[in-house]
């Protein structure tokens, strides 16, 4: 998989980026102030993140998400450690990153990467989204938040 920013004249990849977060506002504002990455497979994108910076030296990947057709064969794990390289680049010295409390599959593959759980927001789905999400039949309510050091 290549691994690119996204142009300025591009259009995000909005079916890919919706999958990791479902409120089209929200994407459309933290794509306005962060870094969109798009990984691409035989001229096809099949991958997207996005680095936000949040705070002095930090940075936040707000959301990171792989074609359903090309899940499990290690695509997520690449656009995570090139999230991790670029954010290095950049001169951050945290990265971090929510996931929702029901998403087995994220909360492994960050840990994978080597980040570590730092606490949970409450509520967090709840508050922001109109909306009930539901993932491998458990409601998301509670956002698991993850950090690393660079």
């Amino acid at each position: 998989m290549q691994i690119r920013k996204l142009n300025a004249n591009e259009i995000p990849p909005f079916e890919l980026l919706l999958l990791a977060d479902p409120s089209q506002k929200l994407v459309e504002e933290y794509l306005r102030r962060g870094y969109c990455f798009i990984g691409l497979r035989n001229d096809q994108v099949i991958g997207v993140y996005v680095l936000l910076p949040t705070r002095p030296d930090t940075v936040e990947l707000v959301n990171l998400a792989v074609d359903e057709n090309h899940q499990g064969n290690g695509f997520g794990k690449q656009l995570v450690k090139h999230a991790i390289q670029i954010a290095t680049g950049l001169g951050f010295k945290t990265i971090e990153v929510g996931t929702g409390n029901s998403g087995v599959g994220q909360l492994a593959l960050y840990q994978k990467c080597g980040f570590r759980i730092t606490g949970v927001d409450r509520d967090f789905f709840v508050r922001h989204y109109d909306e009930a999400i539901f993932e491998n039949g458990i409601q998301v309510i509670d956002m698991i938040r993850l950090s690393q050091d660079l």
